[in-house]
Parts: C-alpha cells; structure tokens; sequence
C-alpha cells in the first residue's frame, strides 16, 4: 500500500448543511482543501478508507470548514468526527531543497557533532518562526531542537539520521 500524508482532522460537523470543521495539519491548506480536492477519510474503527471530493471551503478562525459532494447534511457527516483526511505520498507537491515532510522526520535518530545520541524525534512542533523538534529519549527529559541552520547540520531521511550542533541551553541539566 503506497505512503499518506494527514492532511486533517475532521473534529465535528458544522451547522445542519454538511459542514465539517477540519483542524488542518498541512503546510498547504489552500491546495488540499480547495474544491475539486480529492482526500482519503479514514474513520476511527475502519481499516478501509473511502475517497471524499470537496464542495467547498472556507477558513472560519483557526479551523477550515468543509462540504464534501454528496454529504450535505449534518446527519450524513456526524460520524466522522475524529476521522482524519490523507493524500497519497505520489499526490504531494515537491518540497524545495532543505525542506522536508514532517513523516519523514519522526523517528529519525539524532545525534550530536562528537557523536551523543540524543534519542528519537517524536514529533514536530510549528510555532511560528522555525519548527521544533521533540526529541525523546528513555530516562530523560524530552529536548526541544529548533529546526535552524546553526543547530541541524544534517538531515538524512532515508537513513533516519539528523545532525545537529548542540547550542547551549538546549539539554536541561538539572
């Protein structure tokens, strides 16, 4: 079975027309939520997903409100809160160099310049400026890598390794 990317989470319905509101976990919303989008929904439960096409969408504070075809009432989309929304990896656009799919980087090793494993990322934080990198190893405090060229070196996805040059202040000694 070819690779996916979530795209989405869908965290209820909308009003009484078919809206769902979808928290988006893309770096390109306006792409894979625009009309016409097909997404993969995987229901909590299913192992079998289901292809959607977007009627529309619109942004409505910090969520995407969605109408698939053929879904247009609040009866037919309320079971598919908690669902989340995929694309097939072949499907996503090409990423400038240097940059890199978030899947990608969860579970790479990471290790320091004198060659220190700090342990696994587990999960990417986007707070704004730069991305920051959860770093999990047993026994220890989980570290926080800012995804910055003075601190990662090296990333290599295919080997599940990244390099990083460890600023001060980053591993919490106490």
């Amino acid at each position: 079975m070819e690779e996916m990317f979530t795209v989405g989470t869908i965290t209820g319905p909308h009003g009484l027309k078919g809206e769902v509101r979808v928290f988006s976990r893309t770096d390109y919303p306006e792409l894979r939520f625009a009309p016409g989008s097909r997404l993969l929904i995987f229901r909590q439960g299913q192992e079998k997903s289901e292809e959607l096409v977007i009627k529309s969408s619109r942004i409505h504070k910090s969520l995407y409100l969605v109408l698939f075809e053929g879904l247009e009432s609040v009866e037919l989309v309320e079971k598919m809160r908690g669902a989340e929304l995929k694309v097939l990896r072949s499907d996503a656009p090409p990423l400038p160099e240097g940059e890199y799919w978030i899947d990608d980087l969860i579970n790479c090793q990471v290790v320091t310049e004198s060659g220190e494993v700090l342990g696994q990322i587990t999960d990417v934080l986007t707070p704004g400026a730069n991305d920051v990198y959860v770093v999990r190893k047993p026994g220890r405090k989980d570290i926080l890598i800012p995804a910055i060229p003075q601190c990662v070196l090296n990333v290599d996805v295919e080997n599940k390794r990244m390099l990083i040059h460890l600023m001060p202040g980053l591993i919490d000694e106490a």
